[in-house]
């Protein structure tokens, strides 16, 4: 396999040849899911898996071994795969870069790798603005851990989500410590700090269709992909409560419980957004000249704002590693979406290592069929676009915690090595740039 646009960059930016790429090094597609049961990584090994729900797969997720340490990003898009796409691609190089202008990992080269990673994708909406006005309404939840020596720091934006399982010990149950905030409108004290900043507006967050959103928006609006039995500029008119099997020949969905109207049809959680104050992009709830412009109301959605609404300002935990630290979960909202913390951790705990991401991405599926009343093995059989509907794209890294603190630095000689899930499962397309 051709080295991939992961690696290219990479070696632009260390100066070293590097290893791993996109879907390579043992990967392997298991129908619904991509995996890589398990490879190492600079103080332990790792595991990844990925399952694809939208039509064009949104999430994006690697892990960088470098002699600066161990990174790990999680890129959930939304409106679109261009800003997880472009994350993914650029972050971890003005990582790279703060972190050998300043000697160091710290919060503030977190910071400013956001920022700069912003900057760029802000001004790919400008040079695209004419021909592609939809890009300003594209953005991604950036879930970022890098690990060095003895302490690990965890960036976010959005609602992915780092947790840490420690061994309890005395025969208690494993222990799962949240490393990260989730920036979503759903968590009570989000709506505040938004209320908070923005005294002068009522209207900030709006509980709307059964979910809190900002300015009750729903992304997308009239291109709205994510409901049925709608057209443009019309209401959906039904949503599905339960399915039955599948049609075996048509391979679509029979048998619909069909209730009320003007309702949307991802009544467990999988709607889409704006449902998170943070991100990458989304730039039109950032820079209110762009949901102001003719072209922009015309082909996209009108909508009012005075002022930013949504900010691309990371949280940043940093937790120094401790020898209970056993292993690190990096997932999105997908995984989330169906198991606590606590859930993930336990079941992390409690079976061996190889595949162990693809086994945490199949309990979300398995709790997503269930409570569409259906079996695990029809979810399955949903082809992507439609599987939308019964749960989001879900990306899984497992991060083990094995050898020495002090040493976790440490690579091969120069080895750089990047491990990347495919941009789309069902294509396989590995190295479209």
């Amino acid at each position: 396999m051709s080295q991939s646009s992961c690696l290219r960059q990479l070696a632009r930016w260390f100066g070293w040849q590097g290893g791993g790429g996109r879907g390579g090094g043992g990967a392997k597609r298991d129908g619904l899911i991509w995996h890589m049961e398990l490879k190492p990584h600079c103080s332990g090994e790792f595991s990844i898996a990925l399952a694809q729900a939208n039509s064009s797969l949104e999430d994006q997720g690697q892990v960088l071994t470098s002699p600066f340490g161990t990174y790990v990003g999680v890129f959930d898009g939304h409106g679109g795969p261009e800003a997880s796409r472009f994350a993914n691609d650029r972050l971890f190089g003005h990582l790279h870069r703060f972190a050998s202008e300043q000697g160091g990992l710290s919060p503030e080269v977190m910071r400013k790798a956001f920022a700069a990673t912003e900057e760029e994708f802000l001004h790919l909406v400008r040079d695209s603005w004419l021909s592609q006005p939809q890009i300003a309404s594209v953005g991604s939840c950036c879930l970022v851990g890098a690990i060095t020596e003895d302490m690990i720091y965890v960036a976010n934006l959005g609602d992915s989500r780092a947790v840490l399982g420690r061994r309890a010990g005395n025969g208690r149950p494993a222990v799962a410590e949240r490393l990260s905030s989730d920036h979503n409108v759903a968590v009570e004290e989000v709506r505040k700090e938004l209320a908070e900043l923005h005294p002068d507006d009522s209207h900030i967050v709006v509980f709307t269709r059964g979910v809190w959103r900002i300015k009750g928006i729903i992304q997308g609006c009239k291109s709205d992909r994510f409901r049925f039995g709608s057209t443009q500029n019309q209401e959906p008119t039904h949503i599905v409560l339960g399915t039955r099997p599948l049609n075996p020949e048509s391979n679509q969905i029979v048998g619909f419980d069909i209730i009320g109207t003007g309702s949307e049809p991802n009544l467990f959680g999988t709607d889409p957004n704006h449902l998170v104050s943070r991100s990458i992009g989304d730039v039109y709830l950032k820079k209110p000249e762009f949901c102001r412009d003719p072209l922009f109301q015309k082909v996209v959605c009108p909508i009012p704002l005075k002022r930013p609404v949504v900010t691309a300002e990371p949280s940043i935990e940093v937790h120094r590693l401790r020898p209970h630290d056993h292993f690190l979960i990096f997932a999105s909202d997908g995984l989330w979406e169906q198991l606590t913390d606590e859930d993930a951790v336990d079941l992390v705990f409690k079976h061996p290592r190889a595949g162990i991401a693809k086994r945490l991405v199949k309990a979300a599926l398995s709790a997503a069929a269930k409570k569409r009343e259906m079996r695990y093995e029809d979810i399955t059989k949903i082809n992507q676009g439609t599987r939308r509907h019964f749960h989001d794209d879900i990306t899984v890294i497992v991060i083990y915690l094995d050898q020495s603190f002090n040493n976790s630095s440490r690579t091969n000689g120069a080895m750089v090595d990047c491990t990347s899930v495919p941009i789309d499962i069902f294509s396989m397309n590995a190295d479209k740039p």
